[in-house]
């Protein structure tokens, strides 16, 4: 960087990157002093760039707010992670409404050169994920989330189109208290005043969303990603199960998601409490988790326990080789 054009581009990425920088933490980046910082700003003015240069005690230099730069600037480095960005956003569900995301990928690769370019094709063709959206449906629109985002920050009310998994439309105003992306699939939880508690929507059932007027305050110490979670486990199923762990609550933490179960250490171990359609499932779970426990309700995940132990033990019975497998059941 010792050629003056090389340090004003150098200050130009550095305005790029902060919201605001003084003349004399300038002055030290570029190896230069006050005084040539304030030419090289003037440079950039009279090609066509806002920088602005706040005066006073906190004063510094920044870039006008919304400006596009002309060409965006990136090392090796910074093209990989922006990429790798976009195609792990695109394959767990991250991403909004198609085809953003590949069109950002697109214009990103024409500039690229074409060696780097080649190898991070052949990074994104050989790349596996153990983790997968839930199912490939759409993502939500772009605008739908940055107005809940600045709803939420700004603590706005919002009037929404909602509609529900049965496909019912309804009007709603919400008070949006957070975004939580779980599972492959965005969140928004607030106060419903349709309802006149907080609830979970989905932002790809999101139709319109209007900011009104109104305001709100968010309650002391409110979790949105715990909220959320929990929301989901209580979703309607065929049982309501509750268990009696007898181990300590970071143990199981580490087995049972918060998306699985609802769990609360108690005097006597750790309180299991879920929705389950299968029992078969959930006797199979609370097996594998390798401490004792007491089922306290459903009576039937009783029975689906013994039976699922029974069919351990006849399985631990077979001789090795020889005999002709039974015929698969299925895990539920």
């Amino acid at each position: 960087m010792s050629h003056p054009a090389g340090r004003v581009l150098a200050l130009l990425e550095l305005l790029q990157t902060r919201h605001r920088s003084t003349a004399v933490d300038l002055a030290g980046r570029l190896g230069v002093d006050e005084r040539t910082v304030r030419r090289y700003a003037a440079t950039l003015v009279e090609l066509g760039i806002p920088v602005i240069a706040d005066r006073g005690r906190y004063g510094g230099y920044r870039l006008h707010p919304g400006y596009k730069l002309p060409p965006l600037m990136l090392t090796d480095d910074e093209a990989v992670a922006v990429l790798l960005g976009l195609v792990v956003a695109e394959r767990v569900g991250l991403a909004t409404e198609l085809p953003a995301t590949a069109t950002a990928l697109a214009k990103i690769r024409r500039v690229l050169p074409v060696t780097l370019a080649d190898r991070l094709t052949a990074v994104q063709e050989h790349l596996g994920f153990t983790l997968r959206r839930a199912e490939p449906e759409r993502g939500p629109a772009s605008g739908t989330l940055l107005t809940l985002a600045a709803a939420a920050r700004h603590r706005q009310r919002v009037a929404l189109d909602y509609r529900s998994w049965r496909g019912e439309q309804s009007q709603r105003e919400l008070d949006p208290y957070g975004l939580v992306f779980h599972a492959g699939r965005w969140y928004v939880i607030g106060h419903d005043h349709r309802r006149g508690e907080v609830r979970t929507f989905r932002l790809d059932r999101i139709g319109t969303v209007t900011p009104v007027k109104a305001t709100f305050t968010v309650p002391d110490g409110f979790d949105p990603v715990a909220r959320v979670t929990r929301s989901l486990v209580g979703v309607p199923y065929t049982h309501e199960v509750e268990v009696l762990l007898e181990t300590d609550l970071v143990a199981v933490q580490r087995r049972v998601p918060p998306s699985v179960a609802e769990l609360t250490a108690t005097s006597a171990g750790v309180l299991l409490r879920a929705r389950a359609e299968s029992l078969p499932g959930m006797a199979a779970l609370l097996a594998g988790l390798g401490c004792a426990f007491t089922v306290r309700q459903p009576d039937a995940l009783r029975a689906a326990v013994a039976e699922h132990a029974r069919l351990l033990a006849e399985w631990a019975a077979r001789p090795a080789g020889g005999q002709t497998p039974s015929p698969r059941r299925p895990l539920d």
